[in-house]
């Protein structure tokens, strides 16, 4: 096995774009991303959500941003998840 093989066993890792709905926790936030499913009998789309929990070492991340989140191993018990970039910051009211 070569080199460039070893280091591409893992293959990519999902990544997805959500808006950040808590960010209370210590290095922790929570975020809600949504996806279209279709309908098995009406065959209209429907659009779900899902949160996930992401750790975020530096708390940059604020209520109402949009963030990019990628898998990882898992850092506890509900986080599997990983902030990779901060998109779009929350407008202050």
């Amino acid at each position: 096995m070569t080199t460039e093989q070893k280091t591409n066993t893992r293959g990519r890792l999902n990544q997805v774009v959500g808006e950040v709905v808590s960010d209370k926790m210590d290095k922790t936030i929570s975020v809600k991303i949504f996806r279209q499913v279709k309908h098995k009998k009406y065959a209209k789309y429907i659009r779900r959500s899902s949160v996930f929990k992401a750790h975020d070492e530096t708390n940059k991340a604020k209520i109402g941003d949009k963030v990019k989140i990628s898998e990882t191993r898992a850092i506890s018990k509900t986080k599997r998840w990983k902030l990779t970039e901060i998109l779009e910051t929350s407008k202050a009211i």
